[in-house]
């Protein structure tokens, strides 16, 4: 069985710019911030930035980076490499959202909510992902969701964006035998 694509550069756009709408929504008066978890929710909380920006006619967002390496549960397994983590704005007292490119486990967000509270105590922490592929472990499900995809746990999900892989799609590849 051949990778699939599930969605590609033309969805991924519509995908992100409808999530922005929806922030433009759920909070109006644009008083948020976005943390992308390291590595593609950072690009993609940028972009959500810009899409948001557009939408609120020139609402500038503030956008950090989180990187978790340090406060996965999987230590023991993978060596992490540190990416670095660039919040360059107060958490007291502001909504801040997660972004992330696919929501699995939930086990990414856990450690990401306790990178971020290490850095300071937001009022509230909301999720928004590109893709929601199910298969939960811990009680977490997005507040933003660009597509919901089912998927088999013997499946794997890969985003490509633009900045990092040359284009954009999700992908969906062949099972692990």
């Amino acid at each position: 069985m051949a990778d699939q694509v599930l969605l590609d550069g033309e969805s991924v756009r519509r995908a992100v710019r409808r999530m922005a709408h929806e922030f433009s929504e759920k909070h109006p008066h644009g008083n948020f911030a976005l943390v992308g978890i390291q590595t593609r929710g950072v690009p993609l909380a940028h972009r959500l930035a810009k899409e948001f920006q557009q939408i609120e006619g020139g609402k500038i967002l503030p956008v950090g980076s989180l990187d978790i390496s340090f406060h996965r549960d999987d230590l023991a397994s993978n060596m992490p490499v540190p990416k670095g983590s660039e919040v360059l704005f107060d958490l007291k007292d502001r909504t801040i959202i997660l972004v992330d490119d696919v929501l699995y486990t939930g086990r990414t967000i856990r450690a990401a909510m306790d990178a971020l509270c290490d850095l300071g105590r937001p009022k509230i922490i909301q999720l928004a992902v590109l893709v929601d592929r199910g298969h939960r472990e811990l009680p977490i499900r997005p507040d933003f969701v660009g597509k919901n995809l089912p998927t088999s746990a013997q499946q794997r999900v890969r985003v490509r964006l633009a900045e990092m892989d040359g284009e954009d799609a999700v992908v969906l590849e062949k099972e692990k035998v």
